[in-house]
C-alpha cells in the first residue's frame, strides 16, 4: 500500500464522524438524552483525530497523484487549500466536542449552552467537508 492507498483509505473518515456524530446529537437532542449527546461528542472527538491522519498522510499521496497525467497543480492546489480550512474547523469543533463531553460528564449548567456551538460547528465542518471531497482531491 502507497501513500495514496492509504490517504484514501483514511481520507473519508473525518467526513464521515462529524456526519455520524450529528446524526446521533441530533437524536440525544430529541430524546434529551446525556448519554447519547457524550457519545455523539466522542465520535466528533474520533473526526478530529482521524482529521490529523488524513491531512499527515495527504503530502504522500500528492506525490504520488501528481504525476498522473491529466492530473494537474491548480486542481491538487485546491483540494489542499479546502483540506487545511476544513481540517482547521473539523480540530476546533472536536476539541469543542471534548470541551462539552467534560462538562456534561461534570454536570456542568453551560454544558446546555455548548451544544449550539456544537451545532453551528458541525453545519459548518460538514459544509466544507463537501467541498473539500469534491474539489478535485
Amino acid at each position: 500500500m502507497n501513500a495514496a492507498h492509504f490517504h484514501l483509505l483514511v481520507n473519508h473518515l473525518p467526513i464521515m464522524f462529524p456526519l455520524i456524530g450529528g446524526i446521533v446529537f441530533a437524536v440525544g437532542l430529541f430524546f434529551k438524552n446525556e448519554p447519547i449527546k457524550r457519545t455523539s461528542f466522542f465520535i466528533i472527538l474520533l473526526g478530529g483525530i482521524s482529521t490529523a491522519i488524513a491531512m499527515f498522510s495527504g503530502e504522500g499521496a500528492e506525490e504520488i497523484v501528481e504525476k498522473i497525467p491529466g492530473i494537474t497543480k491548480k486542481i491538487i492546489h485546491n483540494h489542499e487549500e479546502a483540506a487545511e480550512v476544513f481540517a482547521l474547523l473539523n480540530y476546533i469543533l472536536a476539541l469543542l466536542a471534548g470541551f462539552n463531553l467534560w462538562a456534561s460528564l461534570k454536570g456542568k449548567l453551560y454544558a446546555k449552552y455548548l451544544n449550539y456551538a456544537i451545532i453551528a460547528g458541525l453545519l459548518i465542518v460538514l459544509f466544507l467537508a463537501k467541498q473539500t471531497g469534491t474539489s478535485g482531491g
